[in-house]
């Protein structure tokens, strides 16, 4: 290894070293990139497994200015425990790398360690208060959207003053199917997320407004999974008209040898047994508590979920009802156009108080007509404030809360599930992208 590569990579574990001092609970997730030499970068760069520098640039701002490098060290693994890398997918990709820039120097900002300690410029300044009086959270995808809403002038400025590293290593978060390393690349910096959270609270200290800003991001990712297994519960198996390659139809594979002698015939089966989706229904609150950005983006990461790879059988339906102290509206999407017009111009309708009842007994209304014939469950998303039904259902019903929520009157029957509202907010709308 030439000396110039060899004293960068001790100038980057002198740069780990010095940040664990600072952040102890930070230890597992600092010695997870690997440094790579990599000529031609002006900073740091990573793809989640790889910390690539070029020896030229760390040993000139070693002399000049080591505290960048120990933020853009910090900056660069802060991404990685974000999932910034892995979530991209549509979103245009300049605005996307400047809104995971903001989330992680607010976060290095607020956690005001002295490795990595900086005066806040004005406009630093400006950005952060304003995000902070939106309180929609502070997240990247919150950011985007904000973002979204500037000029582009205003964009240039704020991605000068925010630009710490290379993410010309995320282009793979925006393929459908990440490759095998990059996927278990992911999934070990999960496990280092959730390492992560343990350790801040094995610490006992209390945590600054950057380390609690961390722990949440690290939970809502969290929390997405979760609500992903959890659907899975409501699917069933049946059989559906499906060539099945793995086993065959052992009348004909007898036959074979009896007229034939030594000539088995392999007839594959024609159905097999699938653990899918039949028919589902989805009520949403629409009261004037719950807020109706956060009502199309629940649905619309539900409906990205449910509509993935061998998730409904061939022929399904989902009811999707709004309701507050009584029904408002009751759209049935059975195919993909249904699917596409439900968002394109999707409004909410309510406003009132919350009554859960009238939902449960329009439902058992619609099994009774022969509506609904194979109803595999019902999802309720809302915020928790409400007149809860007293009758137990014959089905699978979950009711999904957002953040904090008082759970001693949700019916001990029901199944519920806490969500993290920033994180559904980290999802933009993908009715653009089916329909393209």
């Amino acid at each position: 290894m030439p000396w110039e590569q060899e004293m960068s990579e001790k100038i980057l574990k002198f740069i780990q070293n010095e940040l664990y001092l600072d952040l102890r609970f930070l230890k597992g997730a600092l010695c997870a990139l690997t440094p790579k030499y990599m000529q031609g970068l002006s900073t740091l760069a990573t793809d989640g497994i790889h910390l690539g520098y070029d020896s030229e640039h760390i040993l000139r701002v070693f002399r000049q200015n080591s505290m960048f490098l120990n933020r853009a060290y910090l900056h660069t693994v802060l991404h990685c425990i974000y999932r910034h890398p892995w979530l991209t997918g549509s979103r245009e990709s300049k605005l996307w790398n400047l809104a995971c820039d903001i989330a992680v120097e607010y976060t290095i900002d607020k956690m005001d360690k002295p490795s990595t300690k900086r005066i806040l410029s004005f406009l630093r300044k400006e950005m952060y208060q304003e995000l902070e009086q939106k309180k929609n959270g502070i997240s990247a995808g919150v950011i985007y959207r904000i973002l979204q809403e500037k000029q582009e002038e205003k964009l240039l400025s704020l991605a000068r003053e925010f630009y710490t590293d290379d993410h010309r290593f995320w282009e793979y978060g925006k393929k459908e199917t990440p490759s095998p390393i990059m996927q278990q690349a992911k999934e070990n910096w999960d496990k280092i997320a959730r390492q992560t959270v343990m350790e801040q609270h094995r610490k006992g200290e209390d945590p600054k407004q950057g380390e609690e800003l961390l722990s949440s991001q690290i939970k809502a990712g969290r929390s997405r999974r979760s609500y992903k297994d959890f659907l899975q519960k409501f699917s069933v198996w049946q059989e559906e008209m499906h060539c099945n390659e793995d086993e065959f139809d052992l009348g004909f594979y007898s036959y074979g040898f009896k007229v034939y002698g030594n000539m088995p015939l392999i007839e594959p089966i024609e159905t097999r047994e699938e653990k899918k989706i039949r028919e589902f229904v989805i009520v949403v609150d629409t009261s004037y508590s719950t807020s109706g950005e956060l009502v199309e983006s629940f649905l619309q990461e539900t409906f990205q979920i449910l509509s993935q790879r061998n998730s409904f059988f061939a022929r399904s339906k989902i009811r999707v009802i709004q309701c507050d102290e009584r029904i408002q509206k009751d759209t049935v999407i059975e195919n993909e156009e249904d699917l596409h017009r439900l968002f394109l111009d999707f409004s909410i309708q309510g406003g009132g108080s919350t009554d859960f009842r009238p939902a449960f007994s329009y439902v058992e209304k619609l099994r009774q007509d022969g509506e609904i014939r194979n109803l595999g469950g019902l999802l309720y998303f809302t915020d928790g404030k409400g007149i809860y039904p007293e009758k137990k259902t014959d089905y699978k019903t979950a009711f999904l809360f957002l953040e904090d929520f008082d759970s001693k009157n949700v019916p001990p029957w029901a199944m519920r599930l806490q969500l993290e509202s920033e994180e559904f907010l980290n999802y933009e709308h993908q009715a653009g992208k089916r329909r393209d």
